[in-house]
This record gives C-alpha cells, sequence and structure tokens, in this order.
C-alpha cells in the first residue's frame, strides 16, 4: 500500500467509483481539477458542474450515485473475504492497468495479482461455444498453461470457463476480470470454478462495488481490464458483433496485438475471428503462435519447448473413440437417428446413450438436429 494516501482519500476514491456512468479518466480529470476525491465529495452540484464544466443533473447524479455506498463498508466486506482495494497510487496496482488510458481509481481485488513481466495471455469469446470451440479453447489454454502463461479471461459461461477450468485442471493460475461486484459469482454456476482459481494462486478483480449486480454495459467496460492486462489477446469465437470483438477492438486501441482463431465459414461463431483474420488479425493454428507474441521481457520462466512451430499429425478420430461410442458412430452411420433408436441399435439404457452422445457432441463427431444425431460435417 502507498501510505502516501490517506485512508479518507482512499474511502473517498471508493465513493467516486460508485459512479458508473464516467469513464475512469473522467473520474480521474475530475480528481486532477479538484486536487482530491475528498474535494470533489464536498461540493455542491452547481459548483461542481460549474468548476468541472459537467451538466448540473450529471453533477447532481454523481454526488447521489457517490452517497449511495458505504466506503467503509465496502473496505470491511472486501477484507472479511481476504481481498483488498488497490489505487493507482498502490504499488500492488497492476502497471498494465495503470499504463491503461483508462484506469480504474479503485480496484477490487481477491487473489494474487500478476507481476509486471509475468507473461499473460488474453484468451476470450462467446457464451454460445460450439465443439469445436470448446476443443480449441481447452487445447490452447492447457497448453498455454503448461508453458507458464497466465490466462485472462472473463469468468463468463462458455469461451471464458473452459480456458480457466483449463488452467485450474493443471493447478496453474488464471485471472478472472468480472463484470459484477467481487462479492457475487455470476453466472452462479461459477462459484467452485472461481473458488478453484483462486485455490491455484490466481486472482478474480473488479473495478464495481462490492456487491454490484451483472449489468449489460458492466461487461464492456470490464472487457477494457482484459485487454491491458493481457499480451497478446486471442479471439476462439464469437459472432461479428459480440463482447469478444469488443475485447479485441479495445486490445488494438491500447496498442495490443490481437489474434484470432479461423473457423467455418458455415459458422457464425466463427464470423468475429475470421472477420478479424480479414482485417489483419494474426492467425492461430497452434499455442507457438500466440507466444511469438509475447514480449521478451516476459519470457524468463516460460517452457521453450511450446515456442516451437510442429507440424502436429492429427490422431485417427477413431484412436479418440471409446468401443462404446464406437459403438454409437457405427449405429448412426450416414443416417440420422433419434436418442431411442440409437439405445436400441447399441442394446443401452437411455441414461448411458445420452452420455454417450453428449461425450460425441463435445468432441465434434456429432451434430443434433431437432432432436436427430448425425455425424458431423465439419
Amino acid at each position: 500500500m502507498n501510505l502516501g494516501i490517506s485512508t479518507e482519500e482512499r474511502l473517498a476514491r471508493i465513493r467516486l467509483n460508485a459512479f458508473l456512468y464516467f469513464r475512469a479518466d473522467w473520474l480521474q480529470r475530475l480528481v486532477d481539477i479538484f486536487g482530491s476525491a475528498q474535494e470533489i465529495l464536498k461540493q455542491d452540484a452547481n459548483t461542481l458542474a460549474r468548476e468541472a464544466h459537467l451538466n448540473p443533473s450529471t453533477a447532481a447524479n454523481l454526488l447521489k450515485e457517490a452517497f449511495t455506498i458505504n466506503p467503509q463498508e465496502e473496505w470491511d466486506k472486501t477484507e472479511q473475504i481476504g481481498g483488498h482495494i488497490y489505487v493507482p497510487e498502490d504499488e500492488e496496482y497492476p502497471q498494465s492497468l495503470r499504463n491503461c488510458k483508462e484506469a480504474p481509481i479503485a480496484l477490487y481485488v481477491l487473489g494474487k495479482l500478476p507481476t509486471e513481466n509475468q507473461a499473460c495471455v488474453g484468451l476470450v469469446g462467446t457464451r454460445k461455444i460450439t465443439p469445436y470451440g470448446r476443443r480449441v479453447a481447452q487445447k490452447l489454454a492447457t497448453e498455454l498453461a503448461q508453458c507458464g502463461v497466465t490466462i485472462i479471461s472473463g469468468l463468463a459461461r462458455g469461451v471464458d470457463s473452459v480456458c480457466h477450468a483449463a488452467a485450474v485442471k493443471l493447478k496453474k493460475p488464471t485471472i478472472g476480470v468480472i463484470g459484477t461486484g467481487i462479492g457475487r459469482c455470476y453466472p452462479p454456476e461459477n462459484r467452485e470454478l472461481e473458488k478453484a482459481l483462486l485455490a491455484c494462486g490466481g486472482a478474480v478483480l473488479s473495478e464495481l462495488p462490492f456487491n454490484r449486480p451483472p449489468n449489460a454495459f458492466h461487461f464492456p467496460r470490464r472487457n477494457r481490464l482484459i485487454a491491458a492486462l493481457s499480451q497478446p489477446v486471442v479471439v476462439i469465437e464469437g459472432e461479428v458483433k459480440s463482447g469478444a470483438l469488443i475485447t479485441a477492438k479495445l486490445a488494438l486501441e491500447q496498442g495490443k496485438d490481437v489474434l484470432a482463431v479461423p473457423g467455418s465459414i458455415d459458422s457464425p461463431q466463427s464470423g468475429g475471428p475470421n472477420e478479424l483474420i480479414r482485417q489483419g488479425a494474426g492467425v492461430v493454428t497452434c499455442v507457438a503462435d500466440i507466444l511469438d507474441y509475447i514480449p521478451q521481457a516476459s519470457r524468463f520462466g516460460l517452457d521453450l519447448h511450446f515456442f516451437e512451430h510442429t507440424v502436429q499429425t492429427p490422431a485417427k478420430p477413431e484412436e479418440q473413440l471409446s468401443p462404446r461410442e464406437h459403438e454409437v458412430m457405427q449405429a448412426i452411420a450416414d443416417g440420422q437417428l433419434s436418442l431411442d433408436q440409437i439405445a436400441l441399435a447399441i442394446k443401452a439404457d437411455v441414461p448411458e446413450t445420452a452420455s454417450l452422445l453428449f461425450e460425441l457432441e463435445v468432441k465434434g463427431f456429432l451434430a443434433c438436429e431437432n432432436g436427430l444425431y448425425s455425424k458431423n460435417k465439419f
């Protein structure tokens, strides 16, 4: 902590940070104009509007919003769950965020933040993950974690969850930048993943007040923090208009490298990455393509084996299947069958058959349309 920042000023920053309708750099501008957050909060709306050239209603709303939270409660609740609230003057505040144009004036943190030269890669993508996206996300995240890279993502459903889980499985650190307060977990089914992430030496961070619920406009804001912490940012899947593409845009604005995983032209979820590639983004076909973009200063301690561009011979499909999965594929052949028909053909009950079909979908061997299963054409 920076002892030069008084407790009163920290609490005033926490209050000011609660006004989410201003960009963080606009809030910092107010601090610069008045000399401190404490001084801002001493003003009436008319004085604040006049001195900072704000609309009077905006100034009134800022003060109203700032005084809706109790900053000491925010501090105490954060400490109770083992967290901290940092300001940019603190040595613990990440330099990569401090260098960001919109550095949060208050940062809520659980766990251990990455060091200044730690290799960090942003892996982002759609919540509507496809079997192909799941395979790619798991492969890239696993190999990056094995190499020693810290994965940055948003702890959301889909691509984010797969990437965090891959690192956690290896007991490697990964950072979740969330669109709620750190007192909440969204989506709620990721509570165990969040606990495991922290247990593996990772971190969860947010600029939002402790118990702030999810809101649509929170997530584009948090994406700039994912971009700021990462070098490079990799888009795995996402439609042309999606949050992952917003992260890519913000990364480019921050001077970061943006990479994308190519996908089928028939898949809407590959529309975003394919468009980024068309616009000049780097193409990712293996983990070495990502590692090439990690700055030299951040490569110390990484496993250099993963930097090698080797052409891998893909495993034959039959080598990836269990004997029972083979039976399912043989039963379907080139046709379309329902769950009941497949269960009858392989002489299995419905729960076992449903489990086999789920695994084959996830692995990308099967597709289901209108309740009928057929071999995946992609």
